[in-house]
């Protein structure tokens, strides 16, 4: 299978409109699939792609406070 299959495969299979997409309408099912997930790809490849969002890598100790017992 070459890239240009499995990038075809990737398309149809995310052609298929979410209930909220469907409801709003698309013209090109497609093309929308097609342009969300280059858009996913970039944001994959450089984790501050993503405009307006900071991306912070904690763990859950980081996060939550934890009180001690009574």
């Amino acid at each position: 299978m070459t890239d240009e299959q499995s990038d075809q495969e990737r398309v149809e299979s995310r052609a298929h409109l979410l209930p909220e997409e469907a409801a709003a309408g698309s013209d090109d099912p497609r093309a929308q699939a097609a342009a969300i997930l280059a858009e996913s790809d970039i944001r994959e490849e450089d984790r501050n792609a993503a405009p307006d969002t900071v991306l912070e890598q904690r763990t859950s100790d980081q996060t939550v406070a934890v009180e001690p017992p009574d």
